[in-house]
This record gives C-alpha cells, sequence and structure tokens, in this order.
C-alpha cells in the first residue's frame, strides 16, 4: 500500500461484488425499456477520467445493448481536494432525444458535476436520466446542488478517497482498492503535465 494511503476504506473484493449487484439492478430496471425501435440502446455516459475504472467493470454485468459516449468535465483542477466548480470539457452527444442516458461517475461529492451534465442532458429531452455512482460522500451541511444517484455503491463519510479511478493531482488511479489519503500533498515525482482531480 502507498505510505500516503492511512487507510484501506474499501477493500477491492468487496467493491467487485458491490459492482456485480449494481450491474444486476441496473439490467433489471433498465433492460426492458431498451433495445426496442423507438427507445434505442441504453447510451452509457461515463464521466472521465475518475469514473473509467468504475464504467469498465460495471458494463460488464450490464447484459443489454448499449453505446458508450464518454464525457470530460473538470471539477478539481491540480491538487485541489474540493469542488472548485464544474465544466463540460466535451463529448456530450447532441442525440439524445428519445433515449435512456445512464451517467456514470466515480464520486457523488458537491453535485455540481452531476447536476451540471444533468441538465444538459435533460434539455435534449432524452427517455430518461439515470445517474450510478461508486461513492456517494454524505455531507452534513447538504450539497452544492442537490442530486440524488439512482445506483450508489457505497455511502462514505465526507474524506478524500483516492484508488479504483480516483486520484489526487493524477496519481493514485491505478490503486486497486480504495483508501482515505493521508496528507494530500505534492508527490514523490512531479508529472510532465497538468493533471486533474476525481469529479463530483
Amino acid at each position: 500500500m502507498d505510505e500516503r494511503v492511512e487507510s484501506i476504506l474499501i477493500p477491492r473484493t468487496q467493491i467487485a461484488a458491490r459492482i456485480r449487484e449494481m450491474g444486476q439492478q441496473i439490467t433489471r430496471e433498465i433492460g426492458p425499456l431498451v433495445g426496442g425501435p423507438e427507445a434505442g440502446p441504453l447510451v452509457m455516459m461515463p464521466v472521465l477520467t475518475g469514473a473509467m475504472v468504475f464504467a469498465a467493470d460495471l458494463i460488464r454485468h450490464i447484459p443489454v445493448q448499449m453505446t458508450i459516449e464518454p464525457v470530460t468535465v473538470s471539477s478539481y483542477p491540480g491538487k485541489a481536494t474540493s469542488s472548485q466548480g464544474a465544466s463540460i470539457e466535451g463529448g456530450v452527444p447532441a442525440d439524445l432525444g428519445g433515449k435512456h442516458v445512464l451517467v456514470v461517475d466515480d464520486i457523488l461529492d458537491s453535485g455540481r458535476t452531476l447536476g451540471l451534465l444533468r441538465r444538459v442532458i435533460e434539455a435534449q429531452r432524452p427517455a430518461s436520466v439515470r445517474i450510478a455512482v461508486l461513492l456517494a460522500k454524505e455531507k452534513a451541511e447538504g450539497r452544492d446542488e442537490e442530486v440524488v444517484a439512482d445506483y450508489a455503491g457505497f455511502e462514505i463519510e465526507d474524506n478524500f478517497v483516492v484508488g479504483y479511478g480516483l486520484d489526487y493531482d493524477g496519481y493514485y488511479r491505478n490503486l486497486p482498492d480504495i483508501g482515505v489519503l493521508r496528507d494530500p500533498g505534492p508527490p514523490s515525482s512531479t508529472p510532465t503535465s497538468p493533471a486533474q482531480g476525481h469529479a463530483s
């Protein structure tokens, strides 16, 4: 385990089991709605880069016809550990009208990222918009924007977590477990290009 990871919050085996359950639930609820001549396939929209690991595992447990349309949203610039506002960098399709959309993100924190995406998608009048997140933070004072995930893997306390796709300054995404970062600070080596933190 990396020395800056204070503790393992959710081990990889527990993550894998929960994602399997989420995939089965999504399949039961969305599967009958998609694939027909009117609604077409499910449009899965992973939020990059944080959700790439989660989405890759989740789709293997959703055996329905789907397309994958990744979207890039900036929310945690550089070494920030709290959301600095969200902006869509690109990737939202312009043909979502009448379709069923599943937005997949790593974590629901301030609600700004997912709130912004939901508004942009709903403006196209899709058949439905659902949100799936691996983690949902408990926010004692409420979120900046009220967003409720239709599917949430785990509820966690308001700690800064890394691993399984979640990062700090571009690092730690490749850790197979989810851990609590001990002391956010400069990494042991300097990245060659600016990095972004995980979205919320």
